[in-house]
């Protein structure tokens, strides 16, 4: 027993570890760093900032206006201040989400309610949703804002949920972080909502090593986000500040990365989508295994992240020991938000498939650069665990 366990070793040290995502470099990025150099527009704001938001709005053909910031995080945040939340306002969130999509409702002391899951997209749920803002209106609490999320890349019942909130008037703020490239009904994902969010951390579809973007539909939205995202400045000779701001703007440095990746966004979206198909058919003929997939043509997913859902909690988490021997990380779903130390004071609508999909649900290396000898590997550990 010894000496198999010997053996093992030696095969994980000779495996290069297979991440979940990974940034891919195009080649063009240290160009623009450079050029920042060069420039010595070594700060937040400046050329490569305004080329890369020119960059963005190309990308959703003109029709929007991009904020780049420092975060997908502050661009959530941004988008709450520009719709005037204030402390012990509510805001709506989806429960089954990373926490950065919640965080910064609390950055403004308002309240988050929670709204669970539905089955087909795993997001947030229309009939909850609309029992929430009944319930919540009846208490005299409306909410302000509606932040929907397309989980791991894949929309959410766009025509459903934005029927509700227009019904009601409440604007929602679409948190792309995860579907940059992904689209519902030929429209791109981040720019169906009132404000949409990006993300371009290390491990989404393009990154800038850290950062995000704001998108709006109007020119004056845009610059009162760029006011508050560079500390409130009034317009004076001196500093002279008149509101709270803050230090959200992205560096221009890290949007030369931004612009280099901006070349190979269409390769790694097609690289994503050629892992969803590569996972297709490693679980085609395994029973008790259901991978994440779009339910018709109007969902387009990036599949940032390929997932799965197994048969029981201890069956998933024996799969992902599998991996983890071999050197593959997977991981579970995201923890819904009302199961958080942090968040379960707060109120919660729906049952409990959000919180099934966490206990059932696994995370799958997908990353753009994922290569044939590695799917290999990731294939050979899920067919002998199956056997």
């Amino acid at each position: 027993m010894f000496v198999i366990h010997q053996i093992i070793g030696l095969l994980i040290m000779d495996s290069k570890r297979i991440f979940l995502s990974l940034s891919q470099e195009s080649g063009f990025e240290q160009k623009y760093i450079q050029r920042a150099f060069e420039t010595n527009w070594i700060t937040s704001g400046g050329p490569n900032v305004d080329e890369f938001e020119n960059e963005l709005q190309s990308y959703f053909e003109n029709q929007n206006f991009a904020i780049a910031t420092n975060s997908g995080t502050s661009a959530i945040h941004l988008a709450l201040i520009l719709l005037g939340v204030k402390a012990e306002d509510e805001v709506i969130c989806q429960s089954m989400t990373f926490s950065a999509s919640a965080n910064p409702i609390l950055y403004q002391n308002a309240n988050p309610i929670f709204i669970d899951s539905e089955r087909d997209t795993w997001n947030i749920c229309p009939e909850n949703l609309e029992i929430a803002i009944k319930d919540r209106i009846g208490k005299g609490k409306k909410p302000k804002a509606i932040i929907a999320v397309h989980l791991y890349g894949m929309p959410y019942k766009v025509d459903e949920v934005h029927a509700i909130a227009d019904r009601y008037e409440i604007p929602i703020i679409e948190d792309s972080a995860e579907a940059f490239g992904s689209s519902y009904k030929g429209k791109k994902c981040g720019s169906l909502g009132t404000f949409g969010i990006l993300s371009f951390n290390g491990n989404k579809i393009i990154t800038t090593s850290s950062g995000g973007a704001l998108i709006t539909n109007y020119k004056y939205s845009k610059e009162r986000a760029i006011f508050y995202a560079t500390q409130s400045k009034d317009i004076a000779v001196h500093y002279q500040h008149s509101e709270i701001g803050y230090n959200y703007r992205m560096s221009n440095i890290c949007a030369g990365i931004g612009l280099g990746q901006m070349k190979i966004l269409e390769q790694n979206i097609h690289l994503r989508q050629n892992n969803h198909l590569f996972y297709k058919d490693v679980f085609k003929d395994i029973k008790g295994v259901q991978l994440f997939d779009s339910q018709s043509d109007n969902f387009v997913s990036n599949y940032w992240l390929n997932t799965i859902l197994l048969e029981t909690k201890k069956e998933r988490e024996r799969l992902r020991v599998a991996l983890e021997e071999v050197n593959i990380e997977s991981r579970p779903l995201w923890k819904p938000m009302h199961l958080q130390p942090l968040f379960e004071k707060y109120v919660y609508y729906g049952g409990n498939i959000a919180e099934e999909l966490f206990e059932k649900g696994l995370c799958l290396p997908s990353g753009s650069n994922l290569r044939v000898e590695e799917k290999s590997r990731i294939k050979e550990v899920i067919i002998n665990f199956f056997k």
